[in-house]
């Protein structure tokens, strides 16, 4: 995902699922390719500490796409805390972050 717009849609309209050191918005898909993008604010740290975090979220987020429809638009945000962060933490919240989000979407979409 690229287009700032893209971005907006996920967060506004996306069920949101909130962990230590990330955030996750997704908003379900009903096939096709499913979009992933990335916020790392300076919040962060300096620009090498966020794209190391960009790098590792990227990373264990290839591994995760099937928690989520296929289709679907994924937005994750890094909080400051993932800086810090080992990448086993960064993917135990990423799980759960995923799982969360994404029964809260298909439950809303059931509705």
């Amino acid at each position: 995902m690229r287009d700032s717009q893209d971005f907006a849609l996920a967060v506004r309209r996306g069920t949101k699922a909130a962990q230590p050191t990330l955030v996750c918005h997704v908003v379900p898909g009903t096939g096709g390719l499913t979009s992933v993008g990335f916020v790392v604010s300076k919040q962060v740290g300096p620009a090498v500490v966020r794209s190391q975090v960009k790098r590792r979220l990227r990373h264990l987020m290839r591994d995760r796409l099937d928690l989520v429809p296929p289709g679907s638009r994924v937005v994750v945000r890094a909080l400051p805390a993932s800086s810090g962060a080992d990448s086993s933490t960064l993917a135990e919240h990423l799980d759960v972050a995923l799982v969360k989000a994404g029964s809260r979407s298909r439950t809303r979409s059931d509705a």
